[in-house]
């Protein structure tokens, strides 16, 4: 088991790198390391025929590395403490009017599709990072699994497509992009906002935190009060 564990963590690790290398080659929204390195997997999953249990005996290791990653987001918001005060108001109104409006598209979407009560429960927490979102799922009545599945799509929509809507809507500033990004897309749309500057990603770490906040409380009491 060990050896096996040894082996997935060294294959997703180096085709990761290999990701990383093709992305700065050619630099195109759609060939973010995550999103490549996901696909690529999958492929290698189906074709070897490897049980998903089998490759997560070492990618679970890889997963238990996402705790001291957000932690490490931290540094941004120590160098721009400053700045992050003196907009305090617009973050948290920001903030609060994104993670909302989040909920309702969603809820309204879905409903609209008639979609399955559980489904949209799974769906509502897309936006925050995926240990809260699947506690605000169990909390909910929702599927952990399935709400694990949405904010994975949700922050990898975000890192692919934020360039493009911060071009059509003219978003330049650093806190413009830093809370848009963290509010939609969590922790993989912090790492891309590093990309935008530290400011950005400063911005983007402090709107992914309130985001979980707010989430967490709006979620369950939206869920009783219209499901």
């Amino acid at each position: 088991m060990f050896w096996t564990s040894l082996i997935f963590i060294l294959i997703t690790v180096l085709l990761f790198i290999a990701m990383k290398k093709v992305y700065k080659k050619w630099n195109s929204p759609f060939l973010i390391p995550v999103l490549t390195t996901t696909f690529v997997m999958i492929l290698l999953l189906l074709f070897t025929h490897i049980p998903y249990e089998k490759y997560m005996a070492g990618g679970k290791w890889i997963e238990e590395l996402l705790g001291p990653g957000v932690v490490a987001l931290a540094y941004p918001l120590y160098l721009y403490r400053e700045s992050l005060k003196r907009h305090l108001v617009s973050i948290i109104v920001g903030v609060f009017t994104g993670t909302l409006v989040g909920v309702l598209t969603v809820f309204l979407f879905a409903s609209a599709i008639g979609t399955n009560k559980r489904i949209i429960l799974s769906m509502l927490p897309k936006s925050v990072t995926t240990p809260v979102a699947m506690e605000i799922a169990r909390l909910t009545h929702g599927s952990p699994a399935l709400a694990s599945v949405f904010v994975i799509i949700a922050g990898i929509s975000g890192a692919v497509f934020a360039p493009r809507w911060f071009n059509w809507l003219r978003l330049k500033t650093p806190l413009a992009r830093g809370l848009g990004i963290g509010t939609s897309s969590h922790a993989i749309g912090t790492s891309k906002a590093m990309e935008f500057g530290e400011e950005t990603a400063a911005y983007s770490s402090v709107a992914m935190g309130l985001s979980c906040i707010i989430a967490s409380v709006l979620v369950p009491l939206f869920a009783a009060w219209f499901l």
